[in-house]
């Protein structure tokens, strides 16, 4: 069901302190906290003992106290005090540690083996640092359906037409016909639409008037990170083998589904825009109009989730969902290839 060797984000740095936290990642209980240095942990939420949730106890200097009999564990899982029996700390008494990284704003976790969790294979964000580019806030999202639904939705740009009326939809989002590219790690779906008004969200935003020519980049990569491209340039000057112009505005909103378990998903998100760049006025009314889309989201893909999950009679495919098949298949394939390592001995 997940792909493991691989990096999610865990939550946004800022919200992981000096407190344990409680989480659920990929169907694994686990605690998340930072040293006294900053330095942040991720453990198996579960005393060895009698599997008393670790966040339930405190934290002692960088040590985890389990609230029942006091076994303490370091940041690196390993037992280092049994106050019932102090000259025999329990051979076995462990918990799992995971390798957790702070980068882009984000705590990311890797979830599968930690030999192999390198951060250079954390997905990466051109210009996040570049003062040419402005950032949103960005936000997060608990939704009640499984990740794969949410992949999905970030694959068809069409259920813009229908879902966001007041925002992302515009002429052409309902009919022009997709193109898919297919990678290694992800399909692209995608498409201009020439000589069409701008979408409402964005009208306040570029800087020209009149009608515009649109591309709809929608690409989901491995293991469930979604980037959009929003580009508006002036009428005739768009393509895919044209140079953006002076007057092109270009957002990229970047979507991170991370799987809480089978029914639930952590949906994180922020956006990056090559104008306006210091302009608070404009990230917060981009901020706040990509969360009104994404709760229009939301409300579908919760009835979307329990309407699969229940299906009483078979279910169809459009064309549209061509995209999302395709990332299936690559997803599957993926997981698949890691299976060996995750069977019990």
């Amino acid at each position: 069901m997940y792909l493991r060797n691989c990096w999610y984000v865990a939550a946004w740095s800022a919200d992981v302190g000096r407190t344990l936290r409680a989480e659920t990642y990929l169907g694994e209980a686990i605690v998340l906290f930072r040293k006294a240095d900053g330095t942040p942990v991720a453990l198996e939420d579960a005393c060895p003992h009698r599997k008393l949730p670790l966040s339930d106890g405190t934290l002692k200097g960088d040590a985890v106290v389990c609230g029942y009999h006091g076994l303490t564990f370091d940041g690196a899982g390993r037992c280092v005090a049994a106050p019932t029996q102090p000259d025999a700390i329990p051979r076995r008494a462990a918990v799992k540690s995971y390798p957790v990284v702070d980068r882009y704003r984000f705590l990311w976790i890797w979830m599968g083996d930690p030999a192999l969790a390198d951060p250079d294979l954390i997905f990466p964000i051109p210009n996040f640092d570049s003062p040419e580019w402005g950032k949103t806030d960005g936000g997060v999202l608990e939704i009640a359906c499984n990740y794969l639904w949410l992949c999905d939705n970030l694959l068809d740009p069409s259920h813009v037409a229908w879902v966001h009326l007041s925002s992302f939809a515009g002429a052409g989002t309902d009919d022009e016909p997709l193109n898919i590219d297919r990678h290694n790690t992800g399909v692209v779906v995608s498409r201009w639409i020439n000589d069409r008004p701008p979408s409402p969200y964005y009208a306040k935003l570029v800087s020209f008037t009149g009608n515009c020519d649109r591309l709809q980049h929608y690409e989901m990569c491995l293991p469930a990170i979604g980037v959009n491209r929003s580009v508006f340039t002036p009428v005739g000057t768009g393509g895919y083998d044209k140079p953006a112009v002076d007057q092109t505005f270009i957002n990229i909103s970047y979507h991170f589904m991370t799987p809480i378990n089978a029914d639930r998903t952590r949906y994180f998100w922020f956006q990056h825009r090559n104008a306006h760049v210091s302009d608070t006025e404009v990230s917060r009314y981009m901020n706040e109009g990509a969360r009104t889309a994404f709760e229009e989201d939301r409300a579908v893909l919760e009835k979307v989730h329990a309407g699969m999950k229940h299906a009483q009679t078979p279910h169809i495919d459009l064309g549209l969902d061509a995209g999302a098949k395709s990332f299936r298949v690559i997803l599957s394939r993926a997981i698949n290839a890691e299976a060996p390592a995750h069977e019990p001995a």
